[in-house]
């Protein structure tokens, strides 16, 4: 789902990678922010939620919350 005519923010998939696993999944950008970067330079916000999450290409999940202090890197896939 990209996108929201009630504008609720959009999704959009990502890679997170951590010093513990690497993550794939979707993240919300909420309203009022355009980009991944605005999401991870949130201070207020402490971990980043991910929902139809693949471990390690392995275990699905349907939510993580990722400290955002163990993410390395993060690229966009869509």
């Amino acid at each position: 789902m990209k996108g929201s005519s009630l504008n609720q923010g959009k999704k959009t998939r990502i890679r997170v990678k951590s010093s513990l696993a690497t993550y794939v999944g979707d993240v919300l950008i909420p309203p009022m922010r355009n980009r991944i970067s605005d999401v991870l330079n949130d201070e207020s916000v402490l971990f980043l939620n991910l929902t139809n999450v693949v471990i390690d290409d392995t275990v699905h999940s349907d939510f993580v919350a990722l400290n955002k202090n163990m993410i390395e890197s993060v690229i966009q896939l869509d």
